[in-house]
């Protein structure tokens, strides 16, 4: 408020004799787009105010493409402080040709404009012979007529179930808001993702039954079979089916301070239905100022970008294009349920208009993902204040590789991280590569010292568990001091290693010098973060 600016959403409400309203005050500044977003969703109208002193700016045309993207059909743009330029027709006419050539690009049906003046109300609610020259509606009078019914579809029924009403063993209804579409008493329907059939038996709402009900109403629907049908499932007609893709392409628009991890599942909400995805890849960043792509690896809060998800199971669907119910999403964070993104389907990877038993085949495939940990190696990472690693000692019999991996393991822990020592009781090396690997995974420093002598098993080890995340210590204590201790030992098969990552010999270092060395290696690959300290 002492800036003058809106950093959130204000909403309005009034109302005149032909229509209701709300008005969603939003903000323009590029660092509160999620607000923007968040406010502009469910729009059927977009007002675009320019300063009829500075012309279209960067921040009008940011608008106009974000309210392309949210699919709001109509755009009145108003050019406003038309007093301060002495409603010069000339200036009016210069900004709307301006405006047209940007949104000649854009997804928009309908533009209109209007020359106001807010302060004194010229053309908001009633015309002024100040600008005898313009001869179209005044906004409001705009706002009032502008045909909104038809932006609905009346075509594709889309009822997505969100409660099961059960009073008693004779009465089962669903319950829940249509999404588009109309539905008849006696209609034909499918139920996804089951695919079973059946009719409409009645159309139930507080007031009464409904021989009909179209889009938006809340009603109750009773069919003539008994069917299992819970909260996610969708009523449709057999001739009108949406989508069903487990691949989903997108807008996405990222709300969260916390950056997008694309290692990690999120939840995504769609309709009355929840599935597990993950952002497969970044198609493009867009750049808010340019409008233009740009490469990226993540997205941080405001960011607008084309990604591609992939979900753990099919999900029915509509582009966003065509249904802005059916064809948005919002992402959530399983570990703190807040609400990181919210997108716009831009299409799957099948093609349109497949029949009913493509579709159910699809819906009944199995999982689209591997299960994964919900917990990514970031997240690990900052609870622990370190990454997972493996630190491999490699060395002849009596070399005195246990001896400075349990040293390692104490010393670490008075440091206050986490590790821990694989002990290879009756374990072979597969088994204790796929141990250390888990341990690697969950974020704990593992140290190992089982006997790998072939350089061949040593480089399986890095291929299996990353090359980044294991060190190799050759522990090179002087070999006859090693068959003094160990004379019962075989060491004609060992093979020292070529390229170690760090050479120790324990005969003429220190266990507690050899064990700062290692630790010194690790913390030179930032294995503990930014802050590489002792705790």
């Amino acid at each position: 408020r002492e800036q003058g600016i809106t950093i959130d959403v204000a909403y309005r409400y009034f109302a005149t004799e032909k229509r209701k309203f709300i008005i969603a005050d939003t903000p323009g500044h590029i660092q509160y787009t999620r607000n923007m977003v968040t406010g502009a969703s469910t729009a059927n109208v977009a007002l675009i105010l320019i300063d009829a002193r500075l012309g279209v700016l960067e921040q009008s045309r940011r608008h106009a493409y974000l309210a392309s993207l949210l699919g709001i059909p109509h755009l009145a743009v108003c050019v406003n402080k038309m007093d301060l330029v002495g409603y010069d027709r000339e200036v009016f006419e210069r900004i709307r040709n301006d405006f047209r050539e940007f949104t000649a690009g854009l997804s928009i049906a309908d533009v209109s404009f209007f020359p106001i003046s807010a302060l004194k109300g010229v053309n908001v609610a009633a015309k002024s012979p100040e600008t005898a020259w313009y001869d179209g509606p005044t906004v409001l009078e705009y706002l009032e007529t502008v045909p909104i019914a038809d932006d609905d579809d009346f075509e594709h029924l889309r009822f997505p179930v969100q409660y099961v009403i059960r009073p008693n063993l004779d009465y089962r209804g669903f319950a829940g808001q249509i999404a588009s579409g109309v539905v008849k008493r006696g209609d034909e329907i499918v139920v996804l993702p089951s695919g079973l059939k059946s009719r409409v038996r009645a159309i139930d709402t507080y007031d009464g039954e409904l021989e009909e009900a179209f889009a938006p109403q809340s009603v109750v629907i009773r069919l003539e079979d008994e069917i299992d049908i819970s909260r996610g499932d969708m009523l449709v007609h057999p001739s009108a089916l949406p989508k069903v893709d487990r691949v989903v392409d997108a807008h996405l628009v990222w709300m969260h301070e916390r950056p997008l991890d694309t290692q990690k599942s999120y939840i995504l909400k769609h309709t009355t239905q929840m599935v597990r995805a993950q952002v497969a890849r970044i198609d493009a960043r867009i750049d808010m100022k340019t409008l233009g792509d740009e490469n990226a690896e993540t997205l941080s809060l405001n960011d607008v970008a084309r990604v591609r998800l992939q979900l753990h199971r099919a999900i029915y669907f509509d582009d966003y294009a065509k249904n802005r119910h059916t064809g948005s999403f919002i992402l959530i964070d399983s570990l703190t349920n807040a609400t990181v993104a919210a997108g716009m389907i831009r299409g799957g990877t099948r093609r349109e208009g497949e029949s009913l038993d493509a579709t159910l085949r699809e819906l009944r495939a199995g999982s689209g993902l591997e299960p994964k940990s919900e917990v990514s190696p970031t997240e690990r990472r900052e609870r622990m204040g370190q990454k997972g690693a493996t630190i491999w000692l490699v060395g002849l019999p009596g070399s005195g590789r246990w001896t400075l991996a349990y040293a390692l393991e104490r010393r670490l822990f008075d440091q206050e991280r986490s590790a821990t020592v694989l002990d290879p009781t009756d374990e072979d090396l597969r088994s204790m590569v796929s141990a250390a690997k888990a341990c690697t995974d969950a974020g704990l420093v593992t140290i190992c010292a089982f006997p790998s002598p072939a350089s061949a098993s040593r480089e399986q080890l890095r291929a299996r568990i990353g090359e980044d995340r294991v060190l190799i210590v050759y522990v090179n204590t002087d070999p006859a001091l090693c068959r003094e201790r160990r004379p019962d030992a075989s060491f004609d098969d060992f093979e020292p290693p070529s390229d170690p990552d760090l050479t120790i010999a324990l005969d003429r270092v220190p266990v507690e010098d050899a064990v700062e060395f290692i630790i010194e290696a690790l913390e030179k690959r930032g294995q503990f973060g930014d802050d590489s300290s002792p705790r």
